[in-house]
């Protein structure tokens, strides 16, 4: 296998066969990478037939770069599905026979991942230190517990943990809804790893064993035998499978921006300094110059002459006064005053910007007001509400979120946005939301592209925006 690479399978330590199956080898002249994990439904018959049909069904279908990646995977399992059912009803020592997978194709080369997944096998990106889970499990137990209402411990240890909604080969899939079959896609930075695994993983050892794991290095290898090892030695109640895949470009070193300050212009000290026009300076002691003429005619010329004076007067202190202004306002640089933020916004948007690992917790029961639009430019964010509501503030009009085209990765995950004309505006493609509910919001989700004046654009809208 590849540097960037890996898969392996092992049986556990409670069972003498092993239904897993793993894909992980090159593909598309050798410019993409499949990844896949399937796991034989423990406990009927015929389970590891259903995984090596899954597996042949997935192999013959990405022969060929295919125009869309992400429908293709999702064909690949629906015509994985199809032949599962057919081959049960031609063999009654089978007939209960399933399997769920998750599958993934990868493009170093764009720096992109994309996914199909029907079940409780998993897939997680590795980034930063930081594990976040891209798929969802389909079952009781997993949805209580990405809910928040179980604990990942309660999770592993509850009776009903294996029990899954979603499989492949249970029935046809010709009628089933749409979105039967989770798909996507999601960055995959310089540096990132994406892990997909098995049940027999998961259930056996925590996030932060796995993290910990992980962290000890880019030797694919080792890390997928610590992996199994580690289950293992946790009880191996399962079969256990890993499949790695590291985009082993270098990252690339951003310079940190430096924040825009009100100067005056030219003040010593500072490192740059800003440019204007020269304009002429204004003389201040400029006077206006006036003859006076003797008349012994009478009163009424010396009158006139001061009325005359007294209106020329009048000018010179107005135009002064005018050019006096604009020489103040070119000696600073005037900032907007922000709005007032209360506390709660100033925490969240201090916790953002400050976050080194790319995920932030909230844990207060109150619910935000947001008063001002929450900028997010985060490479990669996974911001975890915990149930937490955003409030719009009475005179607020605008979204409560705004994604720049900076953004790689966001996910929002457990929160609920209430009351907003815009729930979340979206420059990029990075957004991912999990347990996301818009509540009273007239649109909670838009998608904002910019196309530069007279740019000549081709090709077609993509139908999913939002993964």
């Amino acid at each position: 296998m590849g540097d960037n690479y890996f898969g392996i399978t092992d049986p556990g330590r409670q069972r003498s066969n092993n239904e897993d199956r793993f894909i992980a080898q090159p593909v598309f002249s050798d410019h993409f990478i499949i990844a896949c994990v399937i796991d034989g439904v423990g406990g009927y018959e015929g389970g590891e037939i259903a995984a090596e049909l899954t597996h042949e069904e997935i192999i013959r279908k990405l022969d060929k770069l295919p125009v869309n990646i992400t429908d293709s995977l999702a064909e690949a399992l629906e015509n994985a599905n199809e032949r599962i059912v057919r081959e049960k009803a031609g063999s009654r020592q089978n007939d209960q026979m399933a399997c769920v997978v998750t599958l993934a194709v990868v493009d170093i080369d764009k720096n992109v991942f994309y996914y199909a997944h029907v079940g409780d096998t998993r897939l997680y990106l590795f980034r930063d230190g930081s594990l976040i889970k891209i798929t969802r499990d389909h079952s009781a137990v997993g949805f209580l517990e990405e809910s928040g209402r179980l604990t990942e411990e309660a999770a592993m240890q509850h009776p009903k943990r294996n029990e899954v909604n979603k499989v492949l080969g249970y029935q046809s899939l010709l009628a089933a809804p749409k979105g039967f079959i989770d798909s996507g896609e999601s960055p995959f930075l310089p540096g990132d790893t994406i892990l997909l695994c098995s049940d027999g993983l998961t259930d056996m050892i925590p996030a932060g064993k796995i993290i910990s794991i992980l962290n000890n290095g880019y030797d694919l290898k080792a890390v997928g035998q610590q992996l199994i090892d580690a289950a293992n030695e946790a009880g191996g109640n399962d079969n256990i499978t890993v499949v790695l895949v590291n985009n082993n470009k270098s990252p690339v070193q951003h310079e940190v921006t430096k924040p825009l300050v009100a100067l005056k212009k030219n003040e010593p000290g500072t490192d740059e300094t800003l440019k204007t026009t020269d304009k002429p300076t204004i003389n201040k002691s400029r006077v206006v110059q006036k003859k006076s003429k003797t008349n012994n005619g009478g009163i009424w010329p010396f009158l006139c002459i001061l009325l005359f004076a007294g209106f020329a007067w009048l000018l010179y202190e107005k135009y002064n006064l005018k050019e006096k202004n604009e020489l103040e306002a070119e000696t600073l640089v005037i900032l907007p005053i922000a709005k007032q933020r209360n506390k709660q916004e100033l925490g969240l948007v201090d916790s953002i910007d400050a976050s080194k690992n790319g995920i932030v917790r909230l844990n207060s029961n109150e619910a935000i007001v947001i008063t001002e639009s929450i900028l997010i430019k985060n490479d990669s964010l996974h911001l975890i509400g915990s149930g937490i509501s955003f409030v719009s503030d009475s005179a607020y009009t605008g979204p409560a979120f705004i994604l720049s085209d900076s953004c790689k990765y966001i996910l929002f995950d457990s929160l609920v946005l209430d009351n907003f004309k815009m729930g979340i505006l979206v420059q990029s493609k990075g957004l991912h939301l999990k347990n996301v509910r818009f509540r009273n919001c007239i649109v909670p989700m838009q998608f904002q592209k910019q196309v530069s004046m007279d740019s000549l654009v081709s090709g077609a809208q993509a139908e999913k925006i939002f993964y």
